[in-house]
């Protein structure tokens, strides 16, 4: 009886219950922790949407269950949006299922698709749920080249001609958590081309469509002629509106997918609550100068990070999207591995990052950086960690943190 759960064995411990306890001791002595590790947007909801809520919230109907598919106003809205901003016409009642979140949405999806032993394509590193929602359902994952350069295709069709079941499905996720990585519409019109072919499953997370800078607007892998036959796209609310909280998010596409899908969801949940649900419909229905604004402080966030962490003797990659920064550990802190550098910069720097290798193996050398805290305490970020890499290249000592 003192063995684990199936299910459990297949799950490593997550990585960032490693960091989490040194960041709450670090606190408890006083450290004023500066936490670059979770994505989690500190910039308030707009008040638009608060309001929106406040008021729905005072009508007593609005207090019984939900639907899990989503309420219709709120799917008619996401069809809206997609209509808008990638011209893809998509059926509200067929073709959208809000989620609690994008994270539920892949996980319920997995659940819905997946056969003991299925093989599915997900790229290292990537965001966790992108790998463990298959393995926790039974699935075999099968690690893809993360970066879309021109090696993608060459690695997909080896990884389906070499595995035993072919593949049911590949995930995409541009532009990428953790590693910022973008892609084209060339780039996923060959993708499609392949898949339909080889009749493989396209399930794209685009969570961070509306956060992007010096590049044109990423396009959605629906927007290929014939994509919606093989493709589930995933969106959320949660960077693009600063909603992390309310769970509010999307799986559009395949009439099929999208109802198995909606069949597992029927059997789990009603849906989040109706008043955000309402709120929700008018954050997409609204002007589009929140996003902006949202998408300004991110990109003011990252060039600042970028250079003061610059002149702190820590070269960061300009990422072009995302909220993330995707860090090479520094040459002399290589050996470490990202997880021990993690726990050294809470330790000496009081700076809370996150371990590349908790996005999976092949990102073991890199630390991703979140843009949640503001300029000036990204500053003092960067000041922390001069002290540790002077002190490992002789130019300096570490000064050791006010306890």
């Amino acid at each position: 009886m003192s063995a684990d759960f199936h299910k459990i064995r297949r799950l490593p411990p997550y990585v960032f219950a490693h960091i989490d306890p040194l960041k709450a001791k670090a606190r408890a002595e006083g450290v004023d922790v500066i936490d670059l590790g979770m994505g989690n947007p500190d910039m308030p909801t707009p008040q638009h949407i608060v309001e929106k809520l406040q008021e729905t919230v005072k009508d007593g109907r609005t207090h019984r269950y939900s639907t899990s598919r989503g309420i219709p106003g709120l799917r008619k809205a996401q069809a809206s949006y997609y209509g808008r901003r990638f011209g893809v016409k998509l059926n509200p009642d067929t073709q959208i299922v809000a989620t609690l979140g994008s994270k539920e949405g892949f996980a319920n999806m997995a659940s819905a698709i997946t056969a003991p032993g299925d093989v599915v394509l997900v790229p290292n590193p990537t965001y966790p749920i992108h790998s463990f929602g298959f393995i926790m359902s039974g699935g075999v994952v099968r690690s893809m080249p993360a970066d879309p350069n021109e090696d993608f295709m060459r690695s997909l069709d080896r990884a389906v001609r070499h595995s035993i079941p072919k593949p049911i499905a590949l995930v995409l996720n541009y532009p990428a958590n953790p590693t910022a990585y973008t892609a084209d519409l060339d780039f996923y019109t060959e993708v499609v081309k392949y898949c339909r072919e080889h009749e493989i499953f396209i399930l794209s997370d685009l969570a961070y469509s509306e956060i992007y800078f010096d590049i044109d607007p990423p396009p959605s892998v629906l927007q290929v002629p014939g994509a919606i036959d093989i493709a589930v796209e995933f969106t959320s609310m949660s960077k693009t509106y600063s909603m992390p909280g309310w769970r509010v998010g999307f799986a559009v596409g395949n009439e099929r997918l999208i109802a198995a899908l909606a069949r597992v969801k029927s059997y789990l949940d009603y849906g989040a609550f109706t008043p955000i649900q309402v709120a929700a419909t008018a954050a997409l229905n609204g002007s589009d100068d929140v996003v902006d604004e949202v998408r300004k402080v991110y990109k003011a966030r990252r060039d600042v990070m970028v250079e003061s962490f610059a002149r702190s003797g820590w070269d960061i990659p300009v990422p072009q999207a995302t909220m993330f920064a995707w860090a090479p550990i520094p040459p002399q802190f290589a050996h470490l591995g990202s997880l021990e550098f993690a726990k050294l910069l809470i330790k000496e720097t009081g700076v809370g990052v996150a371990p590349g290798v908790g996005f999976g193996e092949y990102g073991d050398q890199y630390i991703r950086l979140a843009f949640v805290e503001n300029e000036q305490r990204i500053r003092q970020a960067a000041r922390n960690i001069k002290k540790l890499l002077g002190s490992k290249t002789g130019t300096g000592n570490v000064v050791p943190l006010a306890g």
